[in-house]
């Protein structure tokens, strides 16, 4: 090469250079950086280079002790202001009559000796005692006016604003207000694959819980919905005089063959939370649906599925949701007695 190609050459590199760096002083090329940093399109490049599969979690912090990063809600307000040393609450036979099932374990249940065992525990301890997660956190609601999001399916969305884990912030603050100091598992269990999610969620239940022996009540929030996505079920309620959606427990069994050895310690939990919620929002709660599966609740007693409306209600209302279960679970913080301990 002689020495003017050379040049040549050269002086078309520089304006090249020189065109690029304009480019990209431009942010010319953020839009293509923003695609390739999706979740879905960097996990599907990382597979076609290495063959692995990686999920994503949209969060700085996959499980964090919940912290007022936010302004607090006004009802948190409100909610701590209200806070008083009372007298656990008791539970009785006559109580039990009052709870209603859907048994699909087809098991044999004594409502009113689940109901008469006393709970001792106390959620008001320095350590941590509670921990949200979310199986499937990517679930959404109805939109309203003003909500605009991108959904990554039909009612589901990545925007933390919008989907499940907005729901545990919410019920985080709230305990907090009340003096519980909150666990919340922000991960994605269930995104970019929804297959396996129960698995990937339980596995981060077992490190928390390794971690963090106080913790007793661990609340796996959901939304419900119905298979055809035309026309979705709509939960109601009302909660501080409030629209809200409906709470449904869902309790895992051993009727699978599969070792639960937590499964009646549960229900006793579901039952009492059942109702005092009903004691304090009468209607807020569906029946309680007693399952075959374990749904990763053999992990711990104390652990419970909660169906937080369905794909129907608004995101507003399954907050007010949660307003009314802060409450019950705040009435329940230092344990409850059996009637005949009164």
């Amino acid at each position: 090469m002689d020495h003017q190609q050379w040049s040549l050459r050269f002086g078309a590199c520089v304006i090249v250079c020189a065109l690029l760096l304009r480019l990209a002083l431009s942010g010319f090329f953020r839009p293509v950086a923003d695609f390739l940093a999706k979740p879905n399109i960097s996990s599907f490049l990382i597979y076609l280079e290495t063959g692995r599969v990686v999920r994503f979690s949209q969060s700085s912090e996959a499980l964090q002790v919940f912290s007022y990063e936010s302004a607090t809600p006004d009802f948190a307000l409100e909610f701590m202001a209200a806070q008083e040393e009372t007298a656990p609450p008791v539970f009785t036979a006559e109580d039990a009559a009052t709870v209603e099932f859907k048994n699909s374990a087809g098991l044999s249940i004594d409502a009113s000796a689940l109901m008469e065992r006393p709970l001792q525990w106390d959620l008001t301890v320095e350590a941590p005692t509670v921990l949200i997660l979310h199986t499937h956190a990517t679930e959404s609601y109805t939109r309203s006016a003003g909500e605009d999001y991108e959904e990554s399916a039909a009612f589901r969305t990545l925007n933390e604003e919008y989907n499940m884990i907005s729901v545990g912030d919410y019920l985080a603050k709230l305990l907090e207000a009340a003096g519980i100091t909150v666990l919340h598992d922000r991960e994605l269990h269930d995104y970019p694959s929804y297959n396996g999610s129960y698995s990937h969620a339980r596995k981060s239940m077992e490190a928390c819980l390794k971690e963090n022996p106080s913790v007793c009540l661990v609340l796996d929030l959901h939304r419900d919905a119905s298979a055809d996505l035309n026309d979705q079920m709509r939960t109601q309620a009302t909660v501080n005089g409030k629209p809200s959606a409906q709470l449904m427990f869902v309790v895992g069994t051993n009727a699978s063959g599969l070792r639960h050895p937590n499964w009646e310690e549960n229900l006793s939990l579901a039952m009492k939370l059942q109702v005092q919620l009903e004691r304090r929002a009468p209607g807020v709660c569906r029946k309680i649906n007693l399952r075959a599966q374990r749904f990763n609740q053999d992990e711990s007693p104390g652990a419970l599925i909660v169906e937080v409306g369905a794909a129907g209600n608004t995101h507003r209302e399954a907050l007010t949701a949660m307003e009314a279960l802060a409450q019950a679970i705040a009435d329940l913080s230092h344990g409850a007695a059996a009637g005949n301990e009164a």
